[in-house]
């Protein structure tokens, strides 16, 4: 089983066998990729990066990353999503601040996962907010990432948080309260 073999590869990487990473890859890369494209597909159209090129250099931010203790592929998958979000977040700084203050790039929070909102925020505010959220509750931040831009499911998340998949359902419908009573404000 793939997973089973990624996280064998994760766990041998962390002890220190710097070759498993180059098996890991052929193992994750399609959910790598799905991830990039849930990313993306919140970007304006004629956004520069395409989804190979974000797990790209997510994969090369990953495989720097020597001080985690690899727990699992969904662990290793949850921290490729956050590191998804950073590079698009720095993308989105550098377009502004070529742009001088034009205007930012849209996304919107109803699209399949938020039924309830239906207001638009940009990607540099929810940034902040999702930050602003990490200090007040980590695990609600996680869960946004993991679900949101990750694209992962509820079970999947919880596998990542370790945690059961009834917590990570009552803390998406809080935290998707707050996010949008936190966003209107803007």
């Amino acid at each position: 089983m793939d997973t089973h073999r990624a996280t064998e590869l994760l766990i041998e990487y962390s002890k220190g066998k710097r070759d498993a990473i180059e098996d890991l890859l052929p193992l994750i890369y399609d959910e790598l990729r799905r991830v990039a494209s849930n990313y993306l597909r919140r970007e304006r159209s004629d956004h520069t990066l395409q989804p190979t090129a974000l797990v790209n250099e997510a994969y090369l931010k990953m495989v720097d990353i020597t001080q985690v203790s690899w727990q699992n592929k969904a662990h290793f998958i949850g921290v490729a999503a956050n590191q998804m979000r950073r590079i698009l977040i720095d993308h989105a700084r550098q377009h502004n601040a070529q742009k001088r203050g034009g205007e930012f790039h849209i996304l919107t929070l109803n699209e399949e996962i938020d039924k309830a909102a239906d207001e638009t925020t940009d990607l540099i505010e929810l940034d902040e907010a999702l930050n602003e959220l990490a200090k007040l509750d980590p695990v609600k931040a996680q869960i946004v990432e993991l679900r949101y831009f990750g694209g992962l499911t509820m079970d999947e998340a919880a596998e990542v948080l370790d945690v059961s998949t009834i917590t990570v359902k009552r803390h998406w419908k809080m935290t998707k309260a707050w996010l949008y009573g936190r966003l209107a404000k803007q």
